[in-house]
């Protein structure tokens, strides 16, 4: 009680809500309800005990232990005889039954003292009523559940607010792109005389050395195999979920169809995986496709089992039987890894990318960059913008994980998880024109580093929401959430990282490829 832990009920796939009002006249239906209350010493009421004037003796606890249900119901018609619910809710109530054997209803509240001693019974009871709703429609159910969830306002504020950073961005892009850019590429090609062309300088100096091979090549293309994997699965997941295909009526579907797609998505990770590290003059392609298959997954799974045996020992009803993790590993297994060695195949049975440019033999200098320049201080500035566009949403998937509220919004994120990629890309390509210009040509970890950063300030975020807005007590709880939160990260960083490499590729290859050179 003194943790507000709450019961959940379901009835017909439907939460029994209780619904009680709030400030503005408003009504709040909480898909829960708390299995009691407690008055302080100094008489203060916590929690739910603010909902009946009875409960006021000090240093006390009150039971919830009578619940009355009403359930709605709507005859359906043309379809013969029945009826549908489409609404279930209940009131807590907390009575000391007179007689145990015949309960009432009826007495005090069920009260138990901070220092009582000795064995105490508390008999638990419900009643049932039935109501018929002819205006509530089946397809519509949910929206008096969704409608008292308030926040909708804020939504459109951090949308507008997204918006508006999206649009400076773009704004900062264009004039890169059409003005600057237009006038580099106007200068470099108007080599008239042998003076001119002495005078290079920018980013036209490196092109020699723009396509040359990172270091741990290979890790980068395992990396953007396992990117490309969770960006198709996110889109396609929160596509469906717009649709009303993974309602919060259907339990457990929306993670069902992530794990479904990701298993489904071998192929393109394989593929994108062998495409770059053969780019990248890399050979060993056993090793490439093994690590594709098997390194992020590997550590997801490991950090998941980890977390369920921990469950497994507190005795915890959340614990995934072991029987579905065996379900996972054969999926794994016997999907995902053949899939990836599929896409792995037809990857390095291409030729290699084809640069616009070639790559010189000796390695340029790069000149003593400015602190700004610096890998570093770019890296982190990069984070800084998408983490701005998404941390309002990033409230409310907390909420909806930790603090047994729903998530509904779908619409809200998928223009979320647009407006994230748009200003991944653009935030990512304005610190590599920034870069190139400064003569510093290794652009390939940094442009994944540079949006990829914004998974650190989403783990910021995370231990500050964990800290200020949770009561999490006790060990084994506080490893299971940063435990699921590190899981989190590390898919956020492999999506957001791959979003920056992709659009800062696809930079390099059109600047470089409508100058002149010789």
């Amino acid at each position: 009680m003194l943790l507000n832990y709450q019961h959940h009920w379901i009835v017909d796939n439907m939460p029994v809500t209780w619904c009680y009002d709030v400030e503005d006249g408003q009504k709040f239906c909480n898909p829960g309800f708390p299995i009691g209350c407690y008055i302080t010493e100094s008489g203060q009421p916590k929690d739910a005990c603010v909902i009946n004037a009875e409960f006021n003796e000090r240093d006390t606890f009150y039971v919830f232990n009578h619940v009355d249900i009403t359930i709605y119901y709507h005859v359906v018609e043309n379809e013969g005889q029945g009826s549908r619910l489409v609404a279930a809710k209940l009131q807590p109530r907390s009575f000391r039954h007179t007689d145990i054997n015949k309960p009432d209803c009826s007495g005090a509240p069920m009260e138990i003292k901070n220092k009582a001693a000795g064995e105490i019974t508390i008999p638990f009871t419900y009643s049932v009523s039935f109501r018929e709703e002819k205006n509530i429609r089946w397809a519509s159910r949910w929206d008096y559940i969704l409608e008292s969830m308030p926040h909708t306002h804020i939504q459109w504020f951090s949308i507008m607010n997204s918006l508006v950073i999206v649009l400076f961005l773009s704004g900062m892009v264009a004039m890169i792109m059409l003005r600057t850019l237009h006038k580099d590429i106007a200068r470099y090609n108007q080599v008239d005389s042998t003076e001119d062309a002495q005078e290079e300088f920018g980013w036209k100096l490196v092109h020699g050395d723009i396509f040359r091979p990172p270091r741990k090549g290979m890790l980068l293309s395992v990396f953007l195999g396992s990117g490309t994997q969770i960006l198709i699965m996110t889109f396609v997941t929160l596509f469906f979920a717009c649709l009303g295909f993974l309602s919060p009526a259907n339990r457990g579907a929306l993670m069902t169809c992530a794990v479904v797609l990701w298993v489904l998505l071998g192929t393109p990770a394989g593929y994108v995986a062998s495409r770059f590290y053969k780019s990248f003059g890399g050979e060993k392609w056993k090793t490439n496709v093994l690590l594709t298959s098997f390194l992020c997954p590997g550590i997801v799974f490991a950090d998941f089992f980890l977390m369920n045996l921990i469950l497994w020992g507190e005795g915890s009803s959340a614990a995934i039987p072991f029987g579905t993790l065996v379900a996972i590993l054969a999926l794994w297994f016997c999907i995902s890894v053949p899939l990836t060695f599929i896409g792995a195949y037809f990857g390095f049975k291409k030729n290699a990318i084809e640069h616009p440019v070639r790559t010189n033999q000796i390695p340029r200098q790069i000149p003593e960059q400015s602190f700004y320049t610096k890998p570093l201080p770019g890296i982190i500035m990069g984070g800084i913008l998408p983490f701005g566009c998404i941390f309002i949403q990033l409230f409310f998937i907390l909420n909806s994980i930790w603090s047994h509220q729903m998530y509904y919004m779908f619409g809200f994120l998928f223009l979320v998880f647009i407006i994230l990629v748009i200003t991944c890309s653009e935030a990512t390509i304005l610190l590599c024109y920034f870069h190139l210009c400064a003569e510093d040509y290794h652009w390939q970890w940094r442009s994944f580093l540079t949006s990829g950063f914004t998974a650190v300030y989403f783990l910021v975020y995370a231990i500050h929401y964990f800290f200020s807005k949770l009561q999490i007590t006790g060990t084994a709880s506080t490893i299971l959430y940063f435990g699921y939160t590190m899981i989190m990260v590390l898919i956020f960083f492999l999506f957001t990282g791959t979003i920056g490499f992709f659009a800062c590729f696809w930079f390099v290859t059109k600047i470089y490829s409508v100058v002149k050179v010789d």
